[in-house]
């Protein structure tokens, strides 16, 4: 608990506001406490001096009213803390969240990758809203947890000893309820937390998956795989459960405050006949004795909202000690748009096996087009994405205009350099709120320009609702795959980068949706420098350099019609995608179309 209470402290010292609500929280908390305890203490004097055989009216007037201002004065002092704790506990959210998205803005674009959608979400989001429970409820806890039974201890102490004995016999009892039921708390909570994760991922599979489980299976084998998680998660339940119910019995027996008013009363009495105490103490002792033992259950659950949260504050922690994207300390200005790999080499974080990326030397003169063709995991999109520095090289140097990217400050790298990527992707808002991405502060003709230059305007203003008011959706849900594409192409032109990195933008649309998407970036890399991750080689047949990968290495390196001379691995991929191309349903091959497989210069060449 202790080590999950120090990772909060430490978030809650990046909100020096917060952390200034929070003690004057945590004051309020102790004075509620105490002046409950004072409200109940004048209760029982109040009552004591009425049931006396001579009664002062002075005495009871003043006791009588001690007790509404110390119980009003607690209850106020509780609600003051509450509502404090709780405004601390929303202004370091705030803090948080904004000091994540610095961070996440920071960070190498790479690294925000590898965490993925998925992971940042639950920090950001999850984790940073599970320690409410800690902040909001902790403090205020001090007051009714902490501070109030510590106040009714003394008081008896002072009062009458012998009566505080009594009270503090159920102690022992306490302790080993807690102990019981604490018992084994962390391996049962993984085993709780890891069926649950389990049965959650079931779920999002076969939701997901519904059109490919209706079609190729009947249901049995997908929901088979979401009963099984559901009895492991029951399982984990039940054998929870099972372990803590004779603790629970207990707890449910003991830790109330009945039986310590039975055992004050059962003691109270006799010393009260013997003369040992009078009639007020036994009062008192019945009044506030309870409220130890009533304090035993908000701490456990205290407990728990600290177990619960220490993982999270945890990531939020990790997160937030992930070190930015290195700045140069003296910043320079690229001098020209011609692209350098100088022996480059480059080793994925965690992975020092095999590298991804060994001895690249690569040379792409300004103006012209490279394409990077190779299997799959042969390095292509490694090698593109360290151009706008998504990792930093681990040896060597990648160049612009003669000029390291580690010495071009990130800013000014991402606007000479711009991205399409094979699965585009939009944000949820206007179709002119996503082109203007790339320039916030474009007018109006310069983004119906740019649209215009992408092949977009003619479907945004015929068939989108409301023109470039239109919401596009989540992720662009509610545009077809070549209209939100040719919406990216859009924002790279209005960005107006001199050097562009493309990957495969028409892998996946229809023929006339292809060639619109062909149009528009001919318009984009026409005078630019342009990386072609290429993954149809048709597409790039007219390349002004092809550059072949194999296992991080260049294998080779040209023209096509001098490497398809060469005979080597690009005229193997080349024979590939040509058997590929001429496929057809009845499985033999048809006449090659050299029209098709050789596109026009202007086509994929500026």
């Amino acid at each position: 608990m202790s080590s999950g209470l120090g990772t909060v402290r430490n978030l809650v010292a990046l909100a020096p506001e917060a952390g200034g609500r929070l003690r004057r929280a945590a004051v309020l908390s102790v004075l509620s406490g105490v002046s409950s305890v004072a409200g109940l203490l004048c209760v029982a004097y109040a009552v004591g001096e009425l049931l006396a055989g001579h009664p002062s009216g002075m005495v009871v007037t003043r006791w009588t009213l001690g007790a509404p201002a110390g119980l009003l004065c607690g209850f106020a002092a509780r609600w003051l803390a509450e509502h404090l704790a709780h405004e601390a506990s929303y202004a370091l959210e705030v803090v948080l969240r904004r000091r994540l998205a610095d961070v996440l803005a920071h960070m190498p674009l790479g690294e925000v990758q590898r965490l993925g959608a998925g992971r940042i979400k639950k920090i950001v989001q999850d984790d940073v809203k599970a320690l409410h429970n800690v902040v909001a409820d902790a403090l205020p806890f001090v007051g009714s947890g902490v501070a109030q039974p510590l106040a009714a201890l003394l008081a008896l102490g002072v009062v009458q000893w012998r009566l505080l004995l009594a009270v503090l016999l159920i102690v022992p009892i306490a302790c080993v309820c807690f102990s019981l039921l604490a018992r084994d708390y962390g391996t049962q909570r993984e085993r709780y937390n890891s069926a649950n994760e389990k049965v959650n991922a079931a779920v999002v599979e076969f939701v997901q998956g519904m059109p490919v489980v209706r079609t190729f299976d009947d249901g049995r084998a997908s929901l088979g795989r979401f009963a099984t998680a559901v009895e492991e998660f029951t399982e984990a339940v039940a054998d929870w459960m099972a372990t803590t119910r004779a603790s629970g019995r207990l707890h449910r027996l003991f830790i109330v405050p009945l039986p310590t008013l039975l055992l004050v009363a059962a003691t109270g009495v006799p010393m009260l006949t013997a003369g040992w105490i009078s009639l007020t103490d036994l009062l008192l002792a019945l009044l506030i004795g309870t409220l130890p033992i009533e304090a035993i259950s908000p701490l456990m659950h205290l407990t728990n909202h600290i177990n619960d949260s220490k993982a999270g504050a945890v990531r939020v922690q990790e997160l937030l000690d992930t070190p930015p994207l290195p700045e140069p300390e003296q910043p320079r200005e690229p001098a020209g748009t011609s692209l350098t790999f100088e022996n480059v080499s480059f080793h994925y974080p965690g992975r020092t096996d095999q590298p991804a990326l060994d001895g690249i030397d690569l040379e792409i003169p300004e103006g012209t087009v490279c394409a990077l063709v190779g299997a799959s995991g042969a390095g292509k999109s490694t090698l593109a994405r360290l151009i706008p520095r998504f990792h930093d090289v681990t040896s060597g140097a990648v160049r612009i205009g003669g000029t390291d990217v580690r010495d071009i400050r990130p800013d000014v790298l991402l606007r000479h350099v711009s991205l399409v990527f094979q699965d585009p992707f939009l944000v949820s808002g206007t179709v002119a709120e996503n082109i203007r991405l790339s320039r916030p502060d474009a007018t109006e003709d310069e983004v119906r320009a740019a649209a215009e230059a992408a092949a977009a305007h003619d479907f945004i203003v015929k068939e989108l609702p409301a023109g470039y008011d239109t919401q596009v959706g989540e992720r662009g849900g509610r545009l077809s795959g070549g209209q939100r594409q040719r919406i990216t192409i859009a924002r790279a032109i209005l960005s107006d980068a001199p050097v562009v990195i493309l990957d495969e933008a028409t892998a996946f649309t229809d023929p006339e949706t292809e060639a619109a998407i062909q149009q528009a970036l001919a318009r984009l890399t026409r005078g630019r420098t342009v990386v072609i991750i290429a993954h149809r080689l048709a597409t790039v047949a007219d390349a002004d350099q092809i550059v072949v990968l194999a296992g991080g290495r260049i294998a080779e390196r040209g023209r096509h019609a001098d490497l398809l001379a060469a005979g080597g691995r690009y005229a193997h991929l080349w024979s590939l995608h040509q058997q590929a191309a001429d496929w057809d349903l009845t499985g033999s091959r048809t006449a090659a179309h050299p029209a098709k497989d050789h596109p026009a210069k202007e086509e994929i060449t500026p």
